[in-house]
């Protein structure tokens, strides 16, 4: 596949005119790596992103002490990232590995930069698009990763399926055994004490209507029960969302803690070394002009 194809292929770019995509995909070059080779490590100054030509690698969070790595991605072939370093020079963000013999496509800051300053168009494109990316970060910041999301599933149901919930939820309940009980003892006595009985003994209408009930019961059980799976699937997945959240704000917050309590170190060093100085310059007596030779 050519550079430009795959360049097309990513949303920062799929807008820009063919003669620029051409353009950047000369400017590209092809980066091998081995299995398990680290492209580049959390921390690092950032400036090129990367393409992946062939193979797969893996964006992740470094692993803490005793605490397994945090997988955030897994980037294949056609996939990008690193984006961000096209426009600042900020430390990388998080690590990528080599999943196995992988090629990528790496496309300097100053190759994009000096594209930029060749071409308006492309210029005027590429902040469109991050305008466009910008806005859908402030709308996704606005809302909260833990959601209820039992209560949105529940708010869009049809009246079908609120009619499957309710006839499960009737059928698991002491209330409808004790109606069927009471519908049967209530059957047979009218049909024993009355002269002209309506369903004679063995019941064959109420068995009937009893079959179909069940028929009927089964299906809106299996319905109920598939949608209680879909509100425990959407669950586990916000669960998931928000302990990687957590996760990840833990990871910077052990970053601060670690880089607050280096600094604190450093600085009770000069407090101390300022202290001890004081103290020997007091322990030390000032030494009186004159001495076995001067004036007596």
């Amino acid at each position: 596949m050519l550079h430009s194809e795959l360049l097309a292929q990513i949303p920062l770019f799929d807008t820009l005119a063919p003669e620029d995509l051409e353009a950047l995909g000369q400017r590209m070059t092809e980066r091998a790596f081995k299995t398990g080779e680290h492209v580049f490590e959390m921390g690092d100054a950032g400036s090129s992103m990367y393409v992946v030509l062939s193979g797969a690698v893996q964006i992740f969070l470094p692993a803490v002490t005793d605490a397994p790595r945090v997988v955030l991605k897994d980037a294949r072939t056609g996939e990008y990232f690193g984006e961000l370093s096209l426009f600042d020079s900020k430390p990388r963000s998080a690590s990528v590995e080599a999943v196995v013999e992988t090629v990528l496509l790496e496309l300097t800051r100053e190759d994009f930069s000096d594209h930029l300053s060749r071409s308006n168009n492309a210029a005027m494109t590429i902040l469109a698009e991050m305008a466009e990316r910008l806005r859908e970060t402030n709308s996704l910041l606005s809302q909260r990763a833990a959601r209820d999301v039992v209560k949105e599933i529940e708010e869009n149901l049809t009246w079908g399926q609120r009619l499957a919930d309710k006839v499960a939820e009737l059928n698991g309940s002491w209330s409808f055994i004790l109606f069927l009980l009471a519908l049967t003892v209530m059957w047979a006595a009218m049909n024993t004490l009355l002269g002209k009985p309506f369903d004679e003994y063995p019941y064959q209408f109420y068995n009937l209507a009893l079959a179909i009930l069940v028929a009927l019961q089964g299906p809106l059980i299996v319905m109920s029960q598939n949608r209680q799976s879909m509100k425990d699937r959407a669950t586990a997945e916000t669960d998931f969302r928000v302990n990687l959240k957590n996760e990840v704000g833990i990871e910077n917050l052990l970053r601060e803690m670690g880089a607050l309590r280096a600094e604190t170190s450093k600085r009770f060093e000069v407090l101390e070394r300022a202290m001890r100085s004081d103290r020997l310059r007091a322990e030390i007596p000032i030494k009186k002009p004159g001495g076995p030779l001067g004036p007596s």
